[in-house]
């Protein structure tokens, strides 16, 4: 298994007899009643750049992350003093009151160099409150110095060189308030999606060594109940050509689409339920109508044609990027052309006899 890296810079230790420690995470900060104006209020990092971690702000990594026009992602919990988070089989880990999970989406100058002259452009960060989850985007300045909230969102022209050395200008959009809450949605609150169970079991490089991301938060008392991983749940890695091409696109759906596609989330009408739990290939698509696509369907019958790629909702709709047809609706401007042909060679190996009656 390949182990997570985190980009070079973010990292680093601090020198015996160097300068006083930072100020720990500004609990006062997170726990106030409106968000702070600057992402360096709540000083979870040691530095404006927000490139080191402070205590207790852990770096972590999902085995098959959300696809964000070919942003980079670096993602941290942080967990309040004498707290831990505690282990679930199923659906996010049960975090505390007072954590918060951080996500800054970046761009190498160079998509071929990732982690070489790497530009901010925003920080999500999601609060634990005693109310319920909160959550704010924080966008970056030009000097990479500091990052101001954008409650309204925000548009940002990235410049970038593609992975085929040729100039790519990526229209960036920063979600707004609403926008957080539809894809963060669960039961009609705003709840955590990635660190669940089974996207934290795998390997993640700390300080230069690889250690299973379960393992490396129990041995910190971060996290309490995790089982060994081999008796974890795992989510697959969809770009790991050694996992069974059914599991990699089920692990890709789940990653990109079921955050709203599940029978709890803001797209349960739809009764198309993408999330790994998910059994019944006829739910997740297969043989199924849709229950209201309109011109998002492309004159298509069914969600998913086993065999048929071309005549299938599903993979019509994320190749499209012209709005109210392209899937996810949100958090991309562009066509993940390596998802689109995972999810294509999907279909297309599909026996025609998948999601028969047998298995509605």
């Amino acid at each position: 298994m390949r182990i997570r890296t985190l980009a070079a810079g973010l990292t680093g230790l601090l020198l015996l007899g160097a300068a006083p420690a930072p100020p720990g995470v500004s609990q006062a900060a997170l726990m106030a009643d409106g968000p702070a104006p600057k992402l360096s209020d709540y000083r979870l990092f040691t530095d404006a750049g927000a490139r080191h971690p402070n205590a207790r702000v852990t770096p972590y990594a999902l085995n098959t992350p959300l696809f964000t026009d070919y942003a980079e992602k670096h993602r941290f919990a942080y967990l309040p003093p004498g707290t831990q988070a505690r282990y679930r089989a199923e659906g996010v880990l049960d975090l505390p009151v007072g954590a918060a999970l951080i996500k800054t989406f970046a761009y190498p100058a160079d998509l071929r160099r990732p982690g070489e002259k790497v530009r901010f452009i925003e920080t999500r960060v999601l609060i634990h409150k005693p109310e319920g989850w909160t959550a704010q985007a924080y966008v970056w300045n030009a000097d990479q110095s500091e990052a101001v909230l954008k409650r309204a969102g925000a548009r940002m022209e990235v410049s970038v060189i593609d992975e085929h050395g040729k100039p790519l200008t990526i229209d960036y959009a920063v979600p707004n308030q609403n926008q957080c809450k539809e894809c963060h949605q669960l039961d009609k609150a705003i709840s955590p999606i990635g660190p669940k169970a089974r996207n934290l079991n795998g390997d993640y490089a700390y300080a230069g060594a690889g250690e299973n991301q379960l393992v490396h938060w129990t041995r910190l008392g971060l996290l309490a109940g995790a089982p060994k991983p081999a008796d974890a749940p795992r989510t697959p890695r969809w770009d790991d050509p050694a996992e069974p091409l059914d599991a990699r696109a089920r692990a890709y759906l789940d990653g990109n689409c079921a955050h709203c596609h599940n029978a709890r989330g803001v797209a349960s009408n739809s009764g198309l339920f993408l999330d790994l739990e998910e059994r019944n290939p006829v739910t997740w698509g297969v043989g199924k109508h849709p229950v209201a696509a309109g011109r998002g369907s492309g004159d298509l019958k069914d969600d998913i044609v086993p065999g048929r790629p071309d005549d299938s909702i599903l993979a019509y709709r994320m190749a499209s990027t012209e709005p109210g047809v392209m899937m996810p609706e949100l958090g991309r401007s562009m066509t993940h052309e390596e998802g689109v042909a995972l999810i294509r060679a999907w279909i297309k190996a599909m026996p025609a006899s998948t999601g028969s009656a047998g298995d509605r």
